[in-house]
Formats: C-alpha cells, structure tokens, sequence
C-alpha cells in the first residue's frame, strides 16, 4: 500500500519526519504483509531499548490518593495546556482537593472530581484562563510533530509532539479527547474552567470536546479504578445526595513528595525506531490473531506508550 501526502512548503520539516514514518508503516505491504518480529504492539514497548524512552518530570506527575488507598496518576501536559497546568500545579501545592469527592461517573463518558458544593475558597496565585487556552499556535510545534499520515474525522492533520497525541487544522494545535485523558469541567462560555473540576474520559473518544474544553493531561495509572466506579443516578452521571461520593485523600505533585515516594514515568519518544514500529504494526497489525490488517489507526487508538520506569 503507497500513502501519499500533501503538505504545505512552510511544513517541509514535518515532510521530512513524516518520510521515515511512512517507510515503515508500508514495510508490512513491502514484504507481502509479514512483519518482521516483534510482531506485536506490546512486544515492540517490552522490547524497546532504555534509549527508546524519556522521563516524565516529577512536576509534571499529579499523583491521587482515593480514601480507599487506591492511587490514580495523571501526567500533565503544559506544553500543550501551560494555563491550567500552572492553576492545577498551584491547586496541588495548596493540598485544595484533599477531603474533596469523585462527583460524577456517567457511563461511556465521564468521571469527574472537585468541590461538590462548589463553595470552597481557591487558592491565590490563580491564572485568569479563556477558550483561547483551548489550542496552541501549531508554527512553533511543526519541527517537533510526527505525523500520523491517515484520515481524521476532526482534523486536518495528527500527530505526536514530544510524545502527546497533537491534532492540528494547521494554524492550531490541541491535544485530543481520548480514553483515559483529563481535561477541565466548566460551565457555559467564555468560562473556560479554573482547573479545580476535572475529569477523565472512561468511554468512547468524545472528540466533539476538542477545543471546547482545556484538555490539560492523561491517565497513565489507575484507569481501572476510575472506570469500574459506580455511575451516578443524577442527571449527566452526577451523584444524588443519596449515593456516597469517593473522598479525595490527597493530590500531590510527584516533585512535592519525598524522593522515595515520587512515582518515576517514562514515554516512548515519538521520534525513535520503536515508535515507528509501534505504529507500524498498530495500524497494519498481521500476526497468528489477525486475518486482517486494518489499514490505518486513527489518533486516539495510537496511545503513546508510557510505563513505570524499571
């Protein structure tokens, strides 16, 4: 199969990434669609080299304790977000959503967590935040992309740049509404959030959000906690006053705890080998369960690999 693609002459090192990419994602149809070993997604992240990943930095890691002593890890994005990561990293170091709640788990959607009274004073050192946060200018960002060389229902152009899913009309860039990722609840516009309400998508990618909310991270450990949790009766998933809402124990910046405890994540980088055989095989997948290769992957089905660090 040949994947050409048009780019813009202003996007020449975008081209230039993208040619390495397509040589390998058509490498399965260059040999008659048997892939060379690892033959498998999740064998190419067991067996990529130590210098196929890059440390997450601690202040980047927002670690949640549940009153059950369940942990959820969330990996934040201020390159893409920088606004509400900087109120969200600000809310952490004021301990704020300790003894708060999980408000609301609305099925095939959402669980959302903050202040169900709404009535708790903010910290000071808040940043003012817009739709305007929604997106990033994409110029900056084009040396730094890994195109993702198929169609997208919401997009003209995808991605990866330093190792987050990017989606681009190609004058803004905005990172997607994908499983497991956390963005930032508000009301109607111009209210873009403070970053006090989050939530993490537990169903089918509701890209139709992108760039009507601040998406601001992922999770990357505990999905399973959240996810199993029981739905909420009210209206949009949220709790009644009858149903008990999970206790929040604590949220900290991993760069806020002592060394011991700080979680340690790495992600793959975008630019390695691994990364190109990875999406390789994630969109022309052929191995002893597969009859038939899909063809493509689309952005939200090409999670970037991110692992505890060994």
């Amino acid at each position: 199969m040949l994947y050409i693609i048009l780019y813009p002459l202003s996007d020449t090192a975008m081209m230039l990434r993208s040619a390495a990419l397509i040589a390998a994602l058509s490498l399965a149809a260059a040999t008659g669609g048997q892939a060379a070993a690892p033959a498998t997604p999740s064998e190419v992240v067991a067996q990529a080299p130590a210098s196929a990943w890059r440390a997450v930095p601690a202040q980047d890691i927002l670690v949640m304790t549940l009153e059950d002593g369940g942990r959820v890890l969330i990996q934040l994005a201020p390159l893409l977000s920088p606004h509400h990561v900087a109120n969200i990293r600000t809310l952490a170091r004021a301990h704020w959503w300790d003894g708060l709640s999980i408000n609301r788990v609305q099925d095939n959607y959402v669980v959302q967590w903050g202040d169900a009274s709404e009535k708790k004073p903010m910290p000071p050192g808040l940043v003012p935040t817009s739709p305007a946060d929604y997106s990033r200018p994409w110029a900056p960002l084009v040396g730094r992309a890994v195109p993702l060389p198929y169609p997208d229902a919401y997009a003209t152009r995808t991605g990866f740049v330093d190792g987050w899913p990017v989606a681009s009309d190609g004058k803004q860039a905005w990172l997607p509404h994908c499983y497991g990722y956390v963005g930032v609840g508000r009301n109607n516009s111009p209210d873009a959030g403070t970053g006090a309400e989050l939530y993490a998508v537990i169903g089918q990618a509701p890209r139709q959000l992108d760039r009507n909310i601040a998406v601001v991270g992922r999770v990357v450990d505990g999905m399973a906690r959240l996810s199993s949790l029981p739905r909420g009766s009210g209206d949009l998933g949220f709790y009644t006053d009858a149903e008990r809402k999970l206790p929040i124990r604590s949220v900290r910046l991993a760069s806020d705890l002592p060394e011991q405890e700080r979680p340690k994540l790495q992600v793959m980088d975008g630019a390695s080998a691994s990364f190109a055989d990875y999406l390789r095989l994630r969109a022309n997948r052929k191995d002893d369960f597969y009859d038939r290769p899909a063809g493509g992957v689309d952005l939200c089905n090409a999670p970037i690999p991110v692992r505890l660090a060994p």
